[in-house]
């Protein structure tokens, strides 16, 4: 599978977190059919074009953190854009991801009845 098609599917999961909820790197992984390919999550994202309308500040780390980012001036963006959409964090900067994290409704497999 090529990267461009692999950064497809992630795009196609992370478009559908909706507003208010968060993701994990490795849940989007395992949604996009890359099990245990967070990093390449992470990597996809970090390519968005600027401007990018894809809701990239829902996925956060499993810990339910922002993670760190290499660009300077970036810090506490993602956690504010998250804070607009109802997203609370405690007082370590951890989300709770009982409360927060998708679900999204499961899709019956080919063959199989609703």
């Amino acid at each position: 599978m090529g990267t461009s098609t692999s950064y497809a599917q992630i795009y196609a999961v992370v478009g559908r977190i909706p507003e208010g909820k968060v993701a994990t790197y490795g849940q989007v992984a395992g949604l996009a059919g890359l099990p245990r390919r967070a990093r390449q999550v992470g990597y996809a994202l970090h390519a968005l074009p600027p401007g990018s309308e894809l809701p990239w500040h829902r996925v956060i780390n499993s810990k339910g953190e922002v993670s760190q980012r290499s660009e300077v001036g970036w810090d506490g963006f993602q956690r504010q854009l998250l804070e607009e959409e109802g997203v609370i964090f405690d007082s370590v900067g951890r989300v709770d991801l009982n409360r927060y994290r998708w679900e999204p409704p499961s899709t019956p497999k080919v063959g199989q009845n609703p």
